[in-house]
């Protein structure tokens, strides 16, 4: 902020003209160094205590421009830090405000309950996308230190409440990773209740939670210790096949590629094409790893025979590139 930036340099200013009151003091009165903050210290505080000694004439005409130089920085900063906390007040009602007619404008869009480790993964995997979500969290200091990162809303997201708040009705999905097992088979019955077409993901802590989960609702369920344990074990036995799943999809390798899924809409170019007379490989240098046709299973390494139809999903490897103008061809909507 403007303000305690200024504010920063008006103290840095007090703080010089008081050694240069001090030392003059001390030169032209021969006072005692402490004798000399005395009266500095009175003179910018305005308190109006007598002279701690006789001034002289020279050490009037000196108190003189300390006194006007002194105390118009000291009511500079009182201005100053009456507006930088007004900024700083202010900016947070006006961004909550924002903020609050954001999520309400948000459609298709992922809710996660929980801004824990897992929570936080998950919201910054989706805004690496880029994709709409906001984060319902109960925890106020949890919530507002990640605020400025994510659209956070401050509430228990078992309650319909804070889900109807976050808009449930026109989300396209919703994460359960809260820490307690209990309390994300809570949110997960209430959001089933209120949203049946939603998607939802739980986190699980204990290996009996999956199944609460899925009985009550969930579509699937993530253990982070089993996922954990599993990686450990891949880590050991399949080294090569890890590296290059991480490369491809967490993307801190230095291949450059990436695995993305994509949807055919109606007027796609590629809709009604083999995948030999699409020339995706071709001409954007992206392979095709499987089609996903609707209400069917997953057709790995497609033959180039395979027709490409709409609604269809590509599971498609690539340089992001490639892999961008892809997608937009495919995505074009009639």
């Amino acid at each position: 902020m403007r303000a305690l930036r200024n504010l920063k340099l008006i103290v840095l200013g007090l703080v010089v003209i008081m050694f240069l009151g001090m030392a003059g003091f001390h030169f032209i009165e021969g006072w005692p160094w402490f004798d000399g903050l005395y009266m500095v210290v009175t003179t910018f505080t305005t308190i109006g205590y007598q002279e701690t000694h006789p001034l002289s004439h020279a050490g009037r005409i000196f108190n003189l421009f300390l006194i006007i130089a002194g105390v118009s920085l000291v009511f500079l900063g009182i201005g100053s830090l009456t507006q930088a906390l007004l900024e700083f007040e202010l900016g947070n009602f006006f961004g909550r405000r924002r903020m609050e007619r954001e999520i309400s404008r948000l459609t298709d869009h992922f809710i996660i309950c929980g801004v824990g480790r897992v929570g936080r993964s998950a919201a910054r995997e989706l805004s690496r996308k880029p994709a709409p979500f906001l984060v319902i969290e109960q925890n106020e200091g949890k919530a507002q230190r990640y605020g400025e990162e994510f659209h956070t809303i401050i509430g228990d997201a078992t309650q319909e409440a804070t889900l109807r708040q976050a808009r449930i009705e026109h989300a396209r999905g919703l994460v359960a990773a809260t820490t307690t097992d209990a309390t994300n088979i809570y949110i997960v019955l209430t959001a089933r209740a209120m949203n049946p077409r939603l998607k939802i993901i739980a986190r699980a802590s204990e290996e009996d939670a999956e199944k609460h989960l899925l009985t009550a609702g969930a579509d699937s369920v993530i253990s982070p210790y089993v996922f954990a344990g599993h990686r450990i074990a891949q880590s050991f036995l399949r080294p090569n096949v890890l590296d290059f799943l991480d490369i491809a999809t967490v993307r801190h390798g230095k291949m450059g590629l990436e695995i993305e899924e994509i949807l055919i809409e109606q007027r796609s170019p590629f809709s009604g094409q083999t995948i030999e007379s699409s020339k995706i490989r071709q001409e954007l240098g992206v392979i095709v790893l499987a089609i996903k046709h609707p209400g069917q299973d997953m057709r790995f390494n497609p033959a180039p025979d395979d027709r490409i139809e709409p609604g269809d999903y590509l599971i498609a490897m690539g340089e992001p590139g490639g892999l961008r103008k892809l997608e937009a061809s495919a995505n074009l909507r009639s």
